[in-house]
């Protein structure tokens, strides 16, 4: 009976795995189209989506699903690029940025905050001085923001596996423990008490490797005992890549898209299931794209603009989904 129930279960999760990659991403044809961008980022605030950021100065689009319409908003008060942005209390945060030209990018000092009621950018408080980096992953947990890792010299040098928390209501920093492997141009994802690290580089234009040194390995933080755990090996995430995006979504964490010495962006989209620890391979995107967010709506996942290419181009302003 044992071995029909374990057989039974191996079945079903074959079988939803068979399912979800039957499914196939579609390209979004809407009414009006947004700015070409990249290192940008994406994100939801209740039934709109914004595309926030990239090289150069750049004005918010915002995305209304139920016109299929994009709109110009408020411009970015500065170059904001290579930043996950999140929602916190209906507004957008813009932590662990950069600004400035490559290889040596700087770390934008402060939080910046997007009000999408009143159209508005205002400058929030600063980062310590001496945990400020770009390329970092950025995610919420129980209305506090963390950063992990990034680097502090553009692409040049300087990663780091520092690991911080901003509470916005205390408007206090706190040092967390370190993450086992230092990454940058990568996504945080949480689900449940613990966040997901995957994929990502140590970008090294010093020695003339910015895109070689990726980070195969997976790091998953409790936030309960505050300890980390590196998975095993048979566990490396598949496809090494990094200016990926990652997203929770029911029991997974989802890695797509990304950037490698290949020239075209990957398309890759894979899964890891967190209740197993195993990785699935999902549908591929329409379009390979990386340096931009996906995010979750309505059970269906979005993803707009990034890079075409490894490095700064073809921009894109195209959005797909996966319903």
């Amino acid at each position: 009976m044992k071995i029909l129930c374990l057989l039974a279960v191996s079945v079903a999760v074959a079988t939803a795995a068979l399912a979800q990659t039957n499914k196939q991403w579609e390209t979004v044809e809407p009414k009006t189209l947004p700015e070409k961008r990249h290192e940008n980022a994406f994100v939801r605030v209740g039934d709109q989506f914004y595309l926030v950021g990239g090289r150069g100065v750049k004005p918010i689009d915002a995305y209304n699903p139920k016109t299929n319409q994009w709109e110009k908003r408020a411009m970015g008060p500065l170059e904001m690029h290579h930043f996950q942005a999140v929602e916190h209390n209906g507004e957008i945060y813009v932590a662990g940025a950069f600004t400035g030209g490559y290889p040596h990018e700087k770390p934008i000092p402060t939080i910046y905050i997007y009000n999408p009621k009143k159209d508005e950018w205002r400058q929030g408080p600063e980062i310590p001085a001496d945990r400020r980096r770009g390329s970092a992953g950025v995610a919420t947990y129980k209305n506090k923001i963390y950063l992990f890792c990034g680097i502090i010299d553009g692409h040049y040098d300087g990663h780091v596996s520092w690991v911080d928390e901003y509470d916005p209501a205390k408007n206090t920093w706190t040092k967390l423990p370190d993450a086992p492997h230092p990454r940058d141009h990568f996504q945080a994802a949480i689900h449940g008490d613990k966040a997901y690290i995957a994929g990502g580089r140590l970008s090294s234009a010093k020695i003339g490797k910015v895109l070689n040194l990726t980070v195969s390995a997976v790091d998953v933080y409790d936030f309960k005992t505050q300890k980390w755990i590196t998975l095993p090996e048979d566990e490396n995430i598949p496809t090494q890549r990094a200016g990926s995006t990652s997203i929770p979504y029911e029991n997974k964490i989802l890695v797509i898209g990304g950037e490698s010495p290949q020239k075209k962006a990957h398309n890759q989209v894979e899964a890891l299931d967190t209740k197993t620890l195993k990785w699935e391979k999902w549908a591929p995107l329409q379009m390979g794209r990386h340096g931009t967010q996906a995010i979750v709506y309505k059970n269906n996942i979005f993803i707009a603009a990034g890079s075409e290419n490894q490095g700064g181009g073809p921009e894109l302003n195209t959005m797909e989904v996966l319903k």
